[in-house]
């Protein structure tokens, strides 16, 4: 297998970010208007000036087991260690071009994994290795990554699911779905996310439906629970035993195979759902669109952006070590402290 492992060096982070239109993960849902009995909190976000901002688009984050917060991100890997953000090199396209970063992993040995659109990469102390279809990968548009306890490591692509062992990939064959014709890239193959659950099952967020792997035996999940849409964004798990689901068709909860439809009891229209997290106070937060929600029991939470403005588009919300709330994409970085969204930019604040 040929890997093109090279030293990265740290460096410093540097102004100008070039503004890039992203169209939304949720469908067709940014014109939206809610119509709720009940909103009890709205709260504007102003758009923020991109020349500042760590990245104009930011699609990935994540905070690694010892403290340092990584943003993937349209210009590449960022990495903030104490109070320092730099820029890390070495993440190429097998044209030697830069990467636009969708998703970050952790392993067990504390390497780092980025699935990006021209392959994956990983950093194992200071050395950066790109793997791309010419090593086995079974296509360089690559959007999901997840590692699990047995040190594989899982790769959503464009074209389906496969296994890295850390020394071969193996496709990981799933069923064929639909291609979404409201996004601007899509497939009937497409794998959007990729989870381990706290028992060792491995769930699968495609574009044919929910599934779930264990004891070597795939299962739809759609199929037995009756999941109203084949587009599957996202699934988390809670602390209760249960799962969250984010589709196009809105928000759905799934425990002992009974599926709870959440979002007819809060909106009026159906609503596509994107990013999703349970947060450590138990809170669900998750977005349509440019609107943000938190749903604390059954009191459901507004965030909205300002009316004609373009932006921050969510693309993910992440709880970090230190229970801060972040919020990255289209515009930038936010953190969600003392009831409030926070900038964060390239010179913070940390």
């Amino acid at each position: 297998m040929k890997k093109e492992k090279t030293p990265f060096h740290e460096i410093k982070l540097f102004t100008g970010i070039a503004l890039c239109f992203v169209m939304s993960l949720c469908n067709g849902q940014a014109n939206n208007r809610d119509k709720q009995d009940e909103v009890p909190k709205k709260e504007v976000i102003k758009f923020p000036n991109l020349e500042n901002q760590i990245s104009g688009v930011i699609p990935a984050i994540l905070q690694d087991s010892k403290g340092n917060i990584w943003f993937g991100t349209q210009n590449g890997a960022f990495k903030l260690s104490g109070d320092s953000l730099v820029h890390i090199d070495g993440f190429k396209s097998e044209s030697g071009k830069g990467v636009t970063i969708e998703d970050i992993a952790e392993d067990k040995k504390g390497r780092i994994w980025f699935a990006h659109r021209d392959g994956i990469s990983s950093i194992d102390g200071t050395v950066v290795t790109n793997y791309y279809e010419s090593d086995g990968l079974i296509s360089n548009n690559t959007w999901c990554i997840e590692t699990d306890v047995n040190g594989n490591v899982w790769i959503g692509t464009i074209e389906g699911a496969c296994i890295f062992d850390g020394q071969r990939f193996t496709k990981f064959d799933l069923p064929e779905g639909q291609k979404d014709t409201t996004l601007a890239i899509s497939s009937t193959k497409m794998v959007h996310s990729i989870l381990e659950d706290s028992k060792g099952t491995i769930w699968f967020s495609t574009n044919a439906g929910l599934f779930s792997y264990s004891n070597k035996s795939l299962k739809s999940i759609s199929d037995e629970v009756g999941i109203p849409t084949n587009f599957v964004s996202k699934i988390v798990e809670d602390k209760k035993g249960g799962f969250w689901v984010s589709t196009s068709k809105g928000l759905f909860h799934l425990k002992e195979n009974i599926l709870t439809n959440i979002s007819e009891q809060h909106f009026e229209e159906s609503k596509g759902t994107g990013s999703l997290i349970v947060g450590s106070k138990g809170d669900v937060w998750f977005n349509c669109g440019r609107n943000i929600y938190r749903l604390s029991g059954e009191k459901l939470a507004e965030y909205r952006i300002e009316e004609g403005n373009y932006g921050p588009l969510t693309f993910q919300i992440y709880e970090d070590l230190q229970n801060r709330l972040w919020f990255v994409g289209f515009g930038g970085a936010y953190r969600y402290e003392n009831d409030r969204f926070i900038n964060i930019t390239q010179n913070g604040p940390w």
